[in-house]
């Protein structure tokens, strides 16, 4: 497949199914995740890998964010925020480890964290396989980043889930690129 073609037919995953990329696929993704542009070369990206029994761990501090956020929420919406962690076999939490003590802006170093993750994500759909980009409010908390390694100081840009999508993902409807687009000559 050609680039192009990869740009222009990767969309999301609705269901991902083992096989999960292998280790060699894996690294395939992290290297060229570790290709996004980084401005100042200060490499914030971090990727925080969970698979197999971790996936069940995951859920259970998802379930343990919303427990804490929500104090009286039913059980069924509990178990419901631990299975959104077996949506996938594979999943990798892409976060950008914030440096405030120089002159690149925080921004930056989330945007740089983004592009690894669309790195990720393209190279996943270049090998095969197929993810779909979450957040949601727990990725913001302090204690689900520690949890993951991370300080409160830095950005979870996404959760991304990546596996095999059974018969392919079908072709969603894309809007033309000409709305969004608007020409400036100056004032």
């Amino acid at each position: 497949m050609q680039a192009i073609d990869l740009l222009l037919q990767r969309q999301s995953a609705r269901v991902t199914t083992d096989p999960a990329p292998d280790e060699g696929a894996l690294q395939l993704m992290l290297e060229s995740a570790v290709r996004a542009p980084d401005h100042g070369r200060l490499q914030p990206w971090r990727f925080v890998i969970i698979r197999g029994a971790g996936r069940e761990r995951f859920g259970d501090l998802m379930a343990g964010y919303l427990a804490r956020a929500r104090p009286g929420i039913e059980a069924e919406a509990l178990a419901k925020a631990r299975k959104k962690a077996l949506r996938a076999p594979l999943i990798i939490v892409v976060a950008a480890i914030i440096d405030r003590s120089g002159k690149i802006p925080e921004i930056e170093q989330i945007l740089s964290a983004g592009a690894a993750a669309q790195n990720i994500l393209l190279a996943a759909c270049a090998l095969g396989f197929n993810a779909v980009w979450k957040t949601g409010a727990a990725v913001y908390d302090d204690q689900v980043k520690t949890a993951l390694g991370l300080q409160s100081k830095d950005a979870v840009v996404g959760v991304l889930y990546i596996g095999s999508e059974p018969g392919g993902a079908p072709a969603a409807p894309r809007p033309s690129s000409a709305q969004f687009v608007q020409q400036w000559g100056g004032s």
